[in-house]
This record gives C-alpha cells, structure tokens and sequence, in this order.
C-alpha cells in the first residue's frame, strides 16, 4: 500500500517521513508520521476487517477525541481505512503515578478520566463486551496450540466456573483495555489510546483493569474507585474484586498467546506456580533489562505473572 496516499494532500511530500511502529495482533499497521515539524500516528486497518466494524471503532474513537479523551484525529480515509491522530508526546504518567508527591494527584486523575470516558453516551449498535467469552476464545483460539502450565489451565477454569457478582450499575461505554501501554499524559490530561476494543460493559471493568497492571493494594483500589464515584467509596464491589481476578487470567492468556505467535514453543512441564515470577518481581525484571515484552520468553513471563496474580486476589 501506498502510505503516503492515506495522508492528506497538504502532508504528501518529499520530506514526510513515516515510520513503521508496529503491527497489532488484529493484522493492523500503526506509523509513526513527521512532515514539516509536526508528528503524526496513523493506523491502517487490516484490509479483511468488515467496514461496519471498522466505522463503528471510527466512530468511537472520533467521540473519545472530541471529549478530550483520545488523541486529536486530523484526517481519516475510509477507502483505505485509515486513520491519522495527532501526536501526543507523553510526560509519563507512570513517573507521577510512581512519584510519592504525585501519586494522590495521578490517582484522582486516573480515576476521573475513566468516569469521563464512562459518562460519554454509549451508541445504540455498540456490542457487548463479554470478558468471559473472549477468555475463553484466547484459551482455546488458534495461539493456543502449545503447551502450557497446568496451573494455568487451573486459573482460566477458576475464572469460568466462578458465579459472576450482581451488578445494578447500567453498562457503559467501557475503553476494554486501559493499561499502562495505552495511557498517555500530557502535562494535564490523561488521555486513552487504542480504542479498538471499546464496547458496553459494567464500569468496573475498566477500574479493574488497570488495577491490576499497577498492582493496587485495597486502600489503593478504594480511592480509584472514590476518585472515579466522586465520593469516598469504603468497600469494593463484589464485581470489580471479581473483575480483578478475570482481567488478570484474560490478559496473562493473551500474552501467552502473542508468544507463541513470536515463537515460544510453550510450557516444559516443570513450571509451578510458586516458581513463576510475581507480577512485582516481573515488573523489577523488565526495568533492569533482564526481560522485555518485546520478546516471545518477556511475553511468556508476563503472562505468567499475570495469572499468578489472580490467585492472590
């Protein structure tokens, strides 16, 4: 494909450079734009994606842009199905989050802004998000097919078999994958990307979410939750403690999956549960270099972690 053809006329020059960034699971190509001293990100759909499926996530994401919750969007090109967002260069969340004098301020934010993104009006054709039948098609899908720890397999059974919480709260429109990798700080906003899984869900799927991938202790978790209510919250709900456990197995099979996509042959029988690395000790590993989620063993040890985790929750 041509890319520069999915830009606007006034961006099509000799001197725009563009970028490849990466290739999502979904066959998606994400570049990276600079003409004239401005940067640009553009996605480019894979081209067997239905067009109603490609609109409608157009559609959101334009909605999330417009509320200041995503990433400007300067030009899409239905025919190509692409979409070109504005830049935002990212002062690190993490560092205010991580930061003992920031960390209150980061967390009021985080909470506010997934409210925010739950107040906008869900659309009528938005499909529900089911968590458990999307476990269930990652564990038993086509990156499924090489070994893995019976332990694992223990945790995605636990998480099936559970009764699911009652909840009174009305769905909404839920971003479905609000981790570390997908929020970017702007100096004063805290906005979301890859809307590409957004559809209607409880609200506490988004809390639990990143919950999880921060490692939130319950005090923590209790002022996220106060933080996104407006009000102090003194217990957690049923659904969002059981939403911690699901998130944790569904995103830890995921990448066990990308794994074995970049290569991993999978489990060699002597894994143990005790012996997997804690998502804390996971997280040591990955700032010193020893590990790195751009890798098939960094994907594998991370999935790991993560489904060890839900057995502590």
């Amino acid at each position: 494909m041509n890319l520069e053809a999915c830009l606007p006329a006034d961006l099509r020059a000799r001197s725009t450079a563009i970028t490849k960034i990466a290739a999502g699971l979904s066959g998606a190509g994400v570049y990276r734009v600079e003409a004239d001293g401005e940067v640009f990100v553009l996605k480019i759909t894979a081209e067997d994606e239905l067009l109603a499926t490609w609109r409608r996530k157009r559609d959101i994401q334009q909605f999330a842009a417009a509320a200041g919750l995503a990433p400007r969007v300067v030009h899409v090109d239905e025919s190509r199905r692409a979409v070109l967002s504005a830049f935002v260069a990212d002062q690190s969340f993490m560092a205010q989050y991580g930061n003992p004098a920031t960390h209150g301020a980061a967390l009021t934010l985080l909470g506010r802004t997934i409210r925010r993104a739950h107040d906008l009006p869900l659309p009528l054709d938005t499909d529900r998000a089911d968590p458990r039948e999307h476990l269930t098609r990652v564990w038993s899908g086509p990156g499924s097919t090489i070994p893995r720890p019976s332990f694992a397999a223990d945790a995605v059974a636990r998480a099936l078999a559970e009764e699911v919480p009652a909840c009174d709260r009305a769905l909404v429109l839920s971003h479905n994958d609000v981790n570390p990798s997908n929020l970017v700080y702007d100096g004063e906003h805290l906005l979301l990307l890859d809307w590409d899984t957004a559809g209607a869900n409880h609200p506490w799927y988004d809390l639990a979410a990143i919950s999880v991938f921060l490692r939130m202790d319950e005090g923590t978790c209790q002022r996220l939750l106060s933080a996104y209510e407006g009000s102090p919250v003194e217990t957690l709900p049923p659904l969002f403690a059981y939403d911690r456990r699901l998130v944790a197995v569904l995103c830890g099979a995921a990448f066990l999956g990308v794994a074995q996509q970049f290569g991993h042959t999978g489990a060699t029988g002597s894994e143990t549960l005790a012996e997997t690395l804690s998502l804390r000790d996971f997280y040591q590993q990955l700032r010193a270099g020893a590990l790195s989620v751009g890798t098939a063993e960094g994907q594998w040890s991370f999935g790991l972690s993560l489904i060890k985790e839900s057995f502590a929750m």
